[in-house]
């Protein structure tokens, strides 16, 4: 008898979903599709008048509560003009399609204000590093750092505030966490340290 070959690893391919050509149309994902039709499965019913839809339709009552499981819900003022879009002829009942065409636009609009949200902290973020360099050199007159004693001297004086030696040097420390330099010197504060300063002070930088 010949030998047995031997049969290597049979390979499996991962079936992936593919958005359906409704799901094309609005722009959904195969994913977001099966989340918007779950979602209206929940709540459909089957109506003599849509014995043409095996999804069934919306009463007009539960659209509202279909949407806040989709976690888009509109807010009430807004309902009237939803309703009238996907439901014109004011029938009471709502099929699938027209769902699932302001479904997704309500998810893109999301989608959209939250791309925007992420923009606008990246923004914050960069210009409170900006701020707080910019406070920084108020405080070193321009220089690298870190603030000394004397900055903070600078600084009172410019102020006009007569604030005593002592005060001074308990607020290097207190920034520095007690680093004191060579002999007496009470250190210098950094750039880290300086920011730290100011949340404890209440101004956030970021």
């Amino acid at each position: 008898m010949p030998p047995k070959r031997k049969r290597g690893p049979v390979k499996t391919r991962l079936a992936t979903k593919r958005p359906s050509k409704l799901a094309k149309e609005h722009d959904l994902t195969a994913d977001q599709e099966a989340e918007i039709r779950e979602a209206f499965g929940l709540f459909a019913i089957q109506h003599p008048n849509h014995n043409d839809t095996s999804e069934g339709v919306l009463r007009r009552d539960d659209v509202r509560r279909c949407l806040i499981s989709l976690n888009l819900a509109p807010a009430k003022s807004e309902l009237p003009e939803i309703l009238a879009t996907i439901d014109p002829l004011t029938t009471g009942f709502v099929p699938f399609v027209p769902f699932l065409a302001y479904a997704a636009i309500a998810l893109h609009t999301k989608e959209d204000a939250s791309d925007d949200d992420e923009d606008e902290n990246e923004y914050e973020q960069e210009s409170s590093v900006e701020e707080v360099r910019a406070a920084y050199k108020l405080f070193t007159h321009g220089g690298p750092g870190p603030i000394t004693l004397a900055h903070l001297r600078r600084v009172a004086k410019e102020l006009r505030e007569d604030v005593p030696e002592d005060v001074l040097k308990d607020m290097m420390l207190e920034a520095n966490g007690g680093v004191r330099g060579k002999g007496r010197d009470v250190g210098g504060v950094g750039l880290e340290e300086f920011e730290s300063v100011m949340k404890r002070a209440g101004l956030s930088f970021g």
